[in-house]
């Protein structure tokens, strides 16, 4: 009797333990060796589980409980429902400790007024089940990282920017040979702070996080055309994995770059505002690229809007952590975005542009954006606040046979400016024997036939300053970002479409980088109301997919390839000539590939709501390679071209099946119309 009197309250005792268990969270490893490294989260005896229990990040540990960086909720993992799971997510290193915690999330505490970017409620934080111990970089922390490249005004050198996590002297080593790392140029290191914000969230407690130390050097005498191999670091703070670039040939005629604008970039986990997946797509493919390449010569160019971090300091650690692979191989260059720079007080919005200039910077007003790059040129502007001065505004280099002009959108381009009058000296002083092909770059696009209504006066003002000069300098190509699309325009100028590009530069929309906030196409004038958005005639191809630009250039040509994310394949293509002829690589064109004459407008569809209501679709072959040869004879695209005017059905079938591929690839990614001041 006695014996099961004392089972009894055993098993009682057991009972009741387990049912009062608390919450347990535990993280593996603790240690972690540099950013990208993964930590597994397990957590146990959740009570009840509901699916609004979350995981919260926080970076420092002891930040408040609603200053996360970023949220999973746990239903993430598959066993969530039994009370116990796991998420293993990448860390960047963000120069402080990591910890995570559990919260218990009910229906009726869910704020609607509390939101993230997405209009989604942000989870509340009234009830916290369990905290785990620190996830640290340990000496890792002060390692240089988010290493990024950047011509310099000399051709026989090399910038070298990144990040550590003190100010201590760092220095890069660099050499022809990997077991030659021979010179040595050492590395000054700056920082910004909170106080240099000028507007929320990026001076506030929530946004703001130690941005770290942010290191410049130049490397010099750079034989050209040699792959260099560079290491950072000292022998107190340890040293980097060894890096490699092909370095600058003022003598080379070929041109190679990859362009795009407005890509942003992916973070593991939700977070405040609105994050871009299909930028991890954008970087996958340009990095193939630049693998084949080999021994060639190469850059980037993003034009405007490059992290979207809005505010929320760390998001630049995660763009740069992104791009390291590929902006640690070639020179990544940058135009500055409203999303760098635009803030209520900056010191440059006349009447007209009120509605133009607004908060888009989140409080950031152009500081990191000046301090983490360094681009050819001294251009800046004060910024009328206690920031320092905005930086990498407008610059030119000759990369090839093609002149580049990076100009700024966001600040003073009319005439009279300090701006303007650089790039009137600039164009004015071109040397078309060495540099026959000129490219200019900005960020808000000159012309576009998107719905973006808010833009229509920077546009008139574009058109009434700047043309001339493009006109009269005969510029050959005008690349923009600002709306998330591709769009190609036939030679244009005053609105009018030319034959040559030699006074009607030919212009492109390219700011289909990554993000997916996008305003529809224009609608038909006189019926507004209706979803129906007809190709204009000076649009010669434009589409919704995601992508990235490749511009190939010799003495005697331009081109410029579309690629699309969801396969890597080109999907457009256009010829400039140094005679001034402009000729289309799609279906279209190639029986007339010989004349001057603008090809009839191509119109894709991705699936989008917005793209569907066209009656016309059509798509080109993805021949094109990237020195933009194509592959297939003229004969097999007639032969098909003739088979789908005969067989409909067969045009429904392919225009179909591409636009399946595209909702197959990425369900998530699917395009959002928005009001026009997303953008």
């Amino acid at each position: 009797m006695i014996v099961n009197f004392l089972t009894f309250i055993l098993f009682l005792s057991i009972f009741t333990s387990s049912a009062n268990a608390e919450a347990a969270l535990s993280v593996s490893p603790n240690t972690l060796k540099r950013s990208g490294d993964n930590v597994t989260i397990q957590w146990s005896d959740v009570d009840s589980p509901s699916n609004l229990d979350w995981l919260g990040i926080y970076s420092p540990p002891d930040s408040p409980h609603d200053h996360f960086i970023g949220y999973e909720f746990l239903n993430a993992s598959s066993t969530w429902t039994s009370g116990y799971g796991s998420i293993t997510l990448p860390l960047t290193n963000l120069r402080s400790d990591y910890a995570f915690r559990i919260f218990r999330w009910t229906q009726s505490e869910i704020d609607t007024k509390h939101l993230d970017h997405d209009q989604n409620p942000l989870p509340g934080t009234k009830h916290l089940l369990a905290e785990s111990e620190k996830v640290t970089f340990g000496s890792a922390v002060n390692k240089a990282e988010q290493i990024h490249l950047a011509f310099e005004n000399k051709p026989n050198r090399m910038q070298v920017t990144f990040v550590a996590g003190d100010g201590d002297e760092r220095f890069v080593r660099y050499g022809e040979a990997k077991d030659m790392l021979g010179n040595s140029a050492a590395a000054r290191g700056i920082r910004y702070d909170r106080e240099q914000m000028c507007n929320a969230p990026a001076n506030s407690s929530i946004g703001w996080r130690d941005p770290g130390w942010i290191f410049h050097t130049v490397l010099k005498n750079l034989n050209p055309a040699v792959r260099n191999y560079y290491q950072i670091g000292s022998e107190a703070k340890g040293w980097s994995e060894i890096y490699s670039f092909i370095s600058r040939d003022m003598y080379a005629q070929e041109t190679r770059a990859f362009i795009f604008g407005d890509m942003g970039c992916a973070t593991p986990y939700k977070t405040f505002i609105r994050t871009q997946q299909e930028s991890k797509s954008t970087v996958k493919w340009i990095l193939r690229d630049i693998e084949a390449l080999g021994d060639k010569s190469s850059f980037i160019s993003h034009i405007g809007d490059i992290s979207y971090a809005r505010g929320y300091s760390w998001v630049w650690d995660e763009f740069f952590a992104q791009i390291e692979p590929i902006a640690s191989k070639v020179p990544y260059h940058v135009c500055i975005g409203n999303h760098e720079y635009d803030f209520p007080a900056q010191p440059w919005k006349p009447d007209w542009a009120a509605s133009i200039y607004g908060n888009d910077g989140g409080g950031e007003c152009g500081v990191p954006y000046s301090l983490r790059f360094n681009m050819p040129g001294n251009s800046t502007e004060p910024t009328g606040t206690k920031a320092p001065l905005t930086r990498n505004l407008y610059y030119s280099y000759d990369a090839g046979s093609v002149h580049f002009l990076s100009i700024s959108t966001e600040t003073n381009f009319l005439e009279g400016g300090t701006q303007y009058n650089f790039i009137k000296r600039d164009l004015e002083s071109v040397n078309r024997n060495k540099t026959p092909f000129v490219v200019v770059q900005g960020h808000r696009p000159m012309y576009t036939t998107s719905n973006e209504v808010r833009d229509t006066t920077i546009r008139q003002k574009m058109l009434e300053h700047l043309e001339p000069l493009f006109v009269k300098n005969e510029v050959t190509l005008a690349i923009w970002g600002h709306v998330h699309r591709y769009e190609r325009f036939c030679p244009i100028s005053n609105n009018t479409c030319g034959k040559l590009w030699k006074g009607s530069p030919v212009h492109l929309v390219v700011g289909m980088g990554g993000q997916d906030w996008q305003s529809v196409w224009a609608v038909r004038p006189n019926h507004p109301d209706l979803p129906i958005f007809p190709q204009p005639e000076e649009s010669m191809y434009r589409t919704g997919e995601f992508g990235y630009t490749r511009l190939v250039a010799n003495k005697d040509k331009l081109t410029v390839s579309f690629v699309g994310n969801h396969d890597g394949e080109v999907h457009d293509t256009v010829e400039m000539l140094a005679t001034g002829e402009v000729i289309s690589g799609s279906r279209d064109d190639t029986k007339s590939s010989n004349t001057a004459t603008a090809p009839a407008p191509v119109e894709v569809t991705s699936g989008s709501k917005d793209d569907t209501a066209s009656p016309n679709v059509q798509t080109v072959p993805s021949s094109a390679t990237f020195v933009g040869k194509s592959e297939a004879s003229d004969g097999s695209w007639f032969i098909k071209g003739a088979c789908l005017m005969v067989m409909g059905v067969v045009l429904g079938f392919i225009a179909g099946y591409f636009t399946g591929v595209k909702k197959g690839s990425s369900a998530r990614n699917r395009w959002i119309p928005v009001k026009s001041e997303e953008i």
